[in-house]
């Protein structure tokens, strides 16, 4: 784990966010070491807030391992001889090998932000042992309301990036306090389940340290920090991911009933810069325009390339195009209802699909406003579905999901072509009658819900889909995309790259050769 902990060890440019119009303060803690921590209110908050900022840099690369690796995405120019376009071609097609750049790049940065955030957490007393997160005096002086609620926040964080890194990489090095590039070679990976215990112990001590205040639109400087209502949905999708759907339920119906959070009445109003976190958003991650170094990256790296400044000025790079079959799931008739949905998600320049979704104007590239949406409220709708399966009121939250997209009632006409709401009388040949049919509809929705928000690959894993489906859309974009590659290789060679262990990342080579102390197993397959 040299790698992992030789990052440096100052906190530079920990920056502050004031108000919905995220008008940025800097201001610069370094030399931060073992030993040395923040002393007061101000320090710490500070510092937390540069813990924000360093939620950034993983999703310039997680849509990589997300997406990429699901029938949304794909790398759309076959034979490109663009060095980024092999990387990209090994995540789409399960070719990676452990010395993959974007899956260290993604580890490292992750990492390096756990590592602020338990800077944080060891100034407020936070600690971590036998299963159990607690809250201690700290070296930070400040009231007890103030450390509960940073605590809360810098909980919030480290559980969201474990999460993440558990269900990438399997077990992994669990870190909760600083340490020195020497101690952490003598930290090794622990099982799953340990990890998913600390996770778990974060969030149920965020969701009780934090206020229940319910939301209110809001101009105020901590506008889109973490609050309660974001760690019990978070809770709620690592007890579904952990198939403990009772003791999600309970969390979610907490957040309908009591958060202030809903549906905003457009899709699309959700997306824009000119309406961020609004009530449909529980958590996201912050982006500011403006030549600060805080801009969003997507706007540049998702448009068409030679597209000049026609869809974003500066051009595009071309990543992350969306599937045919992405395409043409959206239900969009030439008469009728339309799924509203597709116009905001994704466009086409010179006949070529594109991520629209993150897209907004900019006067210097790679610097969008758009902020990067990670717990929305019908994330906690459709979570609702899942916890509940097969029934009547869960059929009642697809399609009130469905209806804020545009569908309709069903009266007659081709079903499958048109855009409607699940008929509610099971002897409609379009119901849902059983529990398979309910999964397959949930994932469709959850697919045009959240597309491009990385989520596809979760979902597909946590409801033990993932094979199934995504040798299914290597079938489907085979003839089209896959056989102009050179050399050519047929179908089921394709299909046999994806295993049950491939749906894990390796665990970056560099972390497994830096140890010159510990035996650091690979995962199966790598």
């Amino acid at each position: 784990m040299r790698n992992l902990h030789c990052i440096t060890a100052g906190l530079v440019l920990c920056l502050s966010i004031v108000s919905c119009k995220k008008v940025i303060d800097i201001d610069p803690i370094s030399n931060v070491g073992v030993d040395s921590f923040y002393k007061t209110y101000d320090q710490t908050k500070t510092a937390l807030t540069g813990s924000y900022n360093g939620m950034q840099k993983p999703l310039e690369f997680e849509w990589m391992l997300t997406d990429l690796r699901t029938d949304n995405s794909k790398q759309g120019v076959a034979n490109s001889s663009a060095a980024i376009n092999f990387e990209f071609n090994d995540l789409d097609m399960f070719t990676l090998n452990s010395s993959h750049d974007k899956v260290y790049q993604y580890w490292l940065v992750t990492y390096k932000n756990i590592r602020s955030i338990n800077y944080v957490l060891k100034s407020l007393g936070v600690v971590y042992a036998a299963g159990k997160t607690t809250v201690g005096e700290g070296i930070a002086k400040m009231t007890p309301e103030q450390r509960n609620q940073l605590a809360g926040e810098a909980l919030f964080l480290r559980a969201y990036h474990y999460f993440n890194l558990v269900r990438l990489y399997g077990g992994v090095f669990l870190v909760t306090d600083p340490v020195d590039p020497e101690q952490s070679k003598q930290i090794n990976r622990v099982p799953l389940a340990e990890c998913y215990q600390m996770i778990e112990a974060d969030l149920l001590a965020a969701k009780s340290l934090l206020p229940q205040t319910a939301f209110i639109p809001s101009t105020s400087a901590d506008v889109g920090r973490a609050n309660t209502w974001a760690a019990r949905a978070l809770l709620a999708k690592v007890y579904l991911t952990l198939h403990r759907g009772a003791e999600a339920l309970p969390l979610l119906e907490e957040v309908i009933n009591n958060s202030g959070y809903g549906l905003l009445p457009s899709f699309s109003d959700v997306f824009s810069i000119n309406n961020e976190m609004n009530k449909e958003i529980l958590f996201a991650v912050r982006f500011k325009a403006g030549g600060l170094g805080l801009g969003n990256l997507m706007a540049n790296n998702f448009a068409p390339t030679s597209s000049g400044s026609t869809v974003v000025n500066g051009d595009g790079s071309g990543y992350n195009f969306p599937t045919n079959d992405l395409d043409l799931t959206y239900k969009t008739p030439a008469s009728g209802a339309v799924d509203s949905r597709k116009a905001v998600t994704m466009a086409k320049y010179s006949a070529k699909l594109y991520v629209k979704k993150f897209i907004s104007p900019v006067l210097v590239k790679f610097d969008a406003e758009n902020d990067f949406p990670v717990l929305r409220y019908t994330d906690v709708l459709l979570m609702k579905a899942e916890a509940l399966g097969f029934g009547n009121t869960s059929l009642e939250l697809i399609n009130q999901v469905r209806s804020r997209a545009g569908a309709t009632d069903y009266t007659s006409g081709d079903f499958k072509t048109g855009f409607y709401k699940y008929p509610a009388d099971p002897s409609n040949p379009n119901a849902i009658t059983n529990q398979t049919q309910f999964l397959t509809a949930l994932l469709n929705e959850r697919r045009l819900e959240f597309a491009f928000e990385n989520q596809r690959f979760f979902d597909l894993v946590r409801t033990e889909q993932a094979i199934t489906v995504i040798k299914n859309h290597f079938a489907v974009e085979f003839d089209s995309h896959y056989k102009n590659y050179r050399p050519a290789f047929t179908l089921p060679e394709l299909q046999a790259n994806l295993t049950p262990e491939k749906l894990l990342l390796p665990i970056p080579q560099r972390e497994l050769d830096a140890n010159d102390q510990l035996k650091i197993t690979q995962n199966p397959g790598y």
